[in-house]
């Protein structure tokens, strides 16, 4: 059975996607995770706590849901580098839902200060990994460049993600264009001149 606190996490979680972080009340989350006012505050203190919780939640199942894999057999560095951003696109509630979430709370960054610091730690940690993933591939391509491909990776997801999820771009088309990405930054990264 699940704790408390992780159904206050799911509930949140599932209310950003839904309403946005402007739209996220205590009491609709208390009822949504089967818990009163005051255990969400006991948990997470205020509004903002539960914001910043919510933050590192879905970035950790995100972690899970792209670390995973399909279970089909060894990968090699561009195999695993191309699953790990091409499984940011699944047709699944929790995805969505994650991809949703994580996108309302960049949004809401604009309006309230206090998430930004915790978005930007959030992202730099997916740019860091993603970078990691590049360096297999190309383990001789300076760490700045890497690190800029991985810069350039991750806002195209973030920005494709939200055109899927609008129903503005069909999901095969994002994964191919992802597909495409990859390949072009691999490429980049074996000729640093360019």
């Amino acid at each position: 059975m699940r704790d408390r606190r992780t159904a206050i996490l799911e509930a949140a979680a599932r209310v950003v996607a839904r309403r946005g972080v402007r739209g996220l009340r205590m009491e609709e989350l208390a009822t949504e995770a089967g818990v009163s006012t005051a255990l969400v505050y006991y948990h997470f203190k205020d509004r903002a706590g539960v914001l910043r919780h919510t933050l590192e939640f879905i970035s950790d199942r995100a972690d899970r849901y792209t670390s995973d894999g399909d279970g089909g057999g060894p990968l090699d560095a561009r195999e695993e580098l191309e699953q790990s951003l091409l499984l940011e696109f699944q047709d699944l509630p929790a995805v969505r839902e994650n991809s949703t979430a994580w996108g309302e709370l960049r949004a809401s960054a604009v309006f309230e200060p206090e998430l930004r610091g915790d978005l930007a730690r959030a992202t730099l940690a997916w740019i860091h990994d993603v970078a990691d993933l590049l360096s297999r591939v190309r383990p001789t391509a300076p760490a700045p460049t890497l690190t800029a491909s991985a810069e350039r990776l991750t806002g195209l997801l973030e920005g494709l993600s939200t055109r899927w999820l609008s129903g503005a771009l069909p999901l095969a088309h994002a994964r191919g264009l992802v597909k495409e990405a990859v390949a072009v930054e691999i490429e980049r990264l074996g000729h640093p001149e360019i």
